[in-house]
């Protein structure tokens, strides 16, 4: 697909529905096409449509070995209801063994390098081998989450990865996304209802308080501009 097609498409779909966009893409890659999913309310969200549409699309997540315990128990929640097999990534553990013992257990909250060395270990590592074969992914991104996703497309070039990237709730407003999950009674992280609208690794998330943006709480000890795994870098 070339980037002249992306972009055709990009502005096809940026009105459409988005079971109309994962229809489309679903048919077009087959078993070529995967939804990452974070177990996050967005993702619970795409869930439920890819298997409305086709239950035998893969669905993968990362384990980074330091998820939350709500997380776990909502991998199980989720593939019993949809009556599916989320698949599971884990990092080499031979990698992040060497990590921790040089640098230690919470290296992440001693500088912006280490932090981002965890992610690429525990989160980017894996997600390379979950990509392979594949040739578009589908995710969760909405443009109103932070300012590092303010321009997000519904369908972009993931020049990182190689890969056609489809975000089917790039334009969806936060009230959408629940108003959807509770109409279509969709299991969530119960964390949501706690103050955690954006979860991630245990130690890298905290409740946000009133009025904080809404990935304030991932990674807070940290500016703005540099939240951001390295999973949807342009």
């Amino acid at each position: 697909m070339t980037k002249d097609e992306i972009k055709e498409l990009a502005d096809r779909f940026r009105n459409s529905e988005p079971q109309e966009i994962i229809s489309y893409f679903i048919e077009r890659f087959g078993d070529k096409i995967a939804l990452s999913s974070s177990l996050g309310a967005e993702d619970q969200v795409l869930t439920e449509m890819v298997t409305g549409i086709d239950p035998g699309t893969t669905i993968f997540t990362l384990d980074t070995g330091r998820l939350f315990p709500e997380t776990y128990d909502l991998i199980d929640r989720t593939s019993k209801k949809y009556k599916i097999k989320i698949k599971v990534y884990f990092p080499d553990h031979v990698v992040v063994e060497e990590m921790v013992n040089t640098k230690g257990i919470n290296l992440f909250y001693d500088s912006i390098e280490n932090r981002k060395e965890c992610c690429q270990k525990r989160k980017l590592d894996p997600l390379k081998r979950a990509f392979e074969g594949l040739e578009a992914w589908i995710c969760g991104l909405r443009a109103d989450q932070s300012v590092t996703r303010k321009d997000i497309q519904v369908v972009e070039w993931d020049e990182n990865n190689g890969l056609v990237k489809i975000n089917p709730l790039a334009y969806w407003s936060e009230k959408k996304v629940w108003d959807y999950i509770k109409e279509h009674k969709i299991p969530y992280n119960p964390l949501h209802d706690k103050g955690y609208p954006s979860i991630g690794c245990l130690p890298c998330t905290r409740a946000i308080m009133e009025g904080e943006d809404i990935r304030a709480g991932r990674w807070w000890w940290e500016n703005p501009d540099t939240k951001e795994c390295g999973l949807h870098k342009k």
